[in-house]
């Protein structure tokens, strides 16, 4: 049997021991033993691989912007500079068609600038937004479906947890793909309000129970001091960390660090904290850091025994053979990406497809930073496909049973924005410079 029909097995098997159950990193790890085990005939190799994959993969203190970041989210969170965002945008937006819709995309905008966790946001703007939507005569699966589609902009818009992820499995610079991602999370932005203000005008029934929208009272409306006050901590926050990065007064690493800070002193002085809210603060983070650390370790020896194999090579040599381009490699990457989206998580389907997709990219002298651009929005669309859509199971979860509606419902709902992220990602494909203007 040869390496590659070894390392192309251990695919296949894969796929079948995820959807079994088996978790993804225990996958990884138990596969790769195996696959190089095979390959080389030697169990003691693959032991000793297997230990120093665990001892190199995030030895490196640049992975400190895992748990800061994830920490920084969390308190944010917690301090209800959510609830402010979407306030102040409700504000901005009142006049709008559809306007509390878009409030919600542009508030998911902000926070996302902020936490850089799509589940974070899908949970507290199920909180904060569809109750309001209801009391406004929004229908059901808009208010829940908006709150879906907009919290994808969590991992496109800097700073990203995927985009990090991507960054260490690529070794590409955390800082260029937290760059790259503004013009692309700003457009699916804007992308998602002009959805919903034609949806508004155009099909109005699919936006709101009766046909239109109630009416918000004078009395209802913020004042302009009120609106500079909680947009403080927001400006501050975003200010400090995102431009810390691009004005070159720290690294990512170290942004984290004054994120989290900021976010611990504004939870503090706003009373949001307690010494018991803090601790499952410090144990939810510390939750996530471990889970993502699990997956990159295995993610890490998965790599080297595909490197081993030469697998990589051999597919492309394969391409090239049957004629298969540039183009066609996009596109079945894209494919395989929103297929394995209805299956599995965002972080798995990565530290599966990228460690046999990179080496092929680059052989084909693709740009990696647009290339981890396209990897996010591609994976991102899973957050919100049945039956896996892990941001449905959120909302659904955090509304409990304060709003009556199914989880086919909320897929549905979902549907409009799932369309439109696949426009963003078809333009994002076409034209590269979208995704590395501000790098030039």
């Amino acid at each position: 049997m040869s390496s590659v029909t070894i390392a192309l097995g251990s695919l296949v098997l894969m796929l079948v021991l995820i959807y079994a159950g088996l978790h993804v990193a225990i996958t990884l790890g138990l596969l790769s033993f195996i696959g190089v085990w095979l390959i080389r005939g030697d169990a003691g190799v693959a032991a000793n691989l297997l230990a120093q994959a665990v001892s190199d993969a995030i030895a490196s203190h640049i992975f400190g912007v895992v748990p800061l970041f994830v920490l920084t989210g969390f308190l944010v969170a917690r301090a209800d500079v959510g609830k402010d965002a979407f306030e102040v945008a409700n504000q901005a937006f009142r006049r709008i068609r559809g306007g509390l819709g878009v409030a919600t995309v542009a508030a998911n905008a902000v926070f996302a600038a902020i936490t850089g966790i799509s589940i974070a946001s899908a949970a507290v703007f199920s909180r904060v937004a569809v109750p309001q939507m209801l009391r406004f005569g929004y229908q059901p699966k808009f208010a829940v479906g908006v709150v879906a589609g907009s919290s994808v902009l969590g991992m496109l818009i800097p700073p990203s947890l995927l985009m990090i992820l991507y960054g260490f499995l690529s070794e590409q610079s955390v800082g260029d793909l937290f760059t790259a991602g503004i013009v692309p999370g700003l457009l699916l932005a804007f992308a998602f309000s002009v959805a919903i203000v034609l949806m508004a005008w155009g099909r109005p029934s699919l936006v709101y129970r009766n046909g239109e929208v109630q009416p918000i009272a004078d009395e209802a409306l913020m004042p302009v001091g009120e609106m500079l006050r909680k947009m403080v901590p927001i400006v501050l926050l975003i200010g400090m960390v995102l431009g810390g990065i691009y004005a070159g007064f720290f690294t990512a690493t170290e942004a984290g660090a004054v994120g989290a800070l900021l976010a611990l002193v504004i939870a503090v002085l706003r009373r949001k904290l307690t010494w018991r809210s803090f601790w499952e603060v410090l144990t939810e983070t510390g939750h996530v850091t471990v889970a993502v650390s699990f997956l990159i370790i295995c993610a890490s020896i998965y790599t080297r025994m595909l490197a081993m194999s030469g697998t990589p090579q051999a597919l492309v040599e394969w391409m090239a053979a049957a004629g298969l381009g540039v183009a066609a490699f996009l596109l079945l990457y894209v494919l395989l990406i929103l297929l394995l989206g209805t299956i599995i998580d965002s972080s798995s389907i990565m530290l599966i497809v990228l460690p046999l997709m990179l080496p092929i990219a680059q052989q084909f002298g693709l740009n990696l930073i647009w290339f981890g651009v396209i990897t996010v929005v591609a994976v991102e669309v899973g957050l919100l496909t049945p039956p896996f859509g892990l941001s449905v199971y959120v909302i659904k979860s955090t509304l409990g049973k304060t709003v009556d509606i199914s989880l086919g419902d909320i897929f549905r709902g979902t549907a409009p924005f799932t369309l439109t992220m696949l426009v963003v990602l078809g333009l994002l494909l076409v034209f590269p410079q979208l995704s590395l203007v501000l790098l030039k």
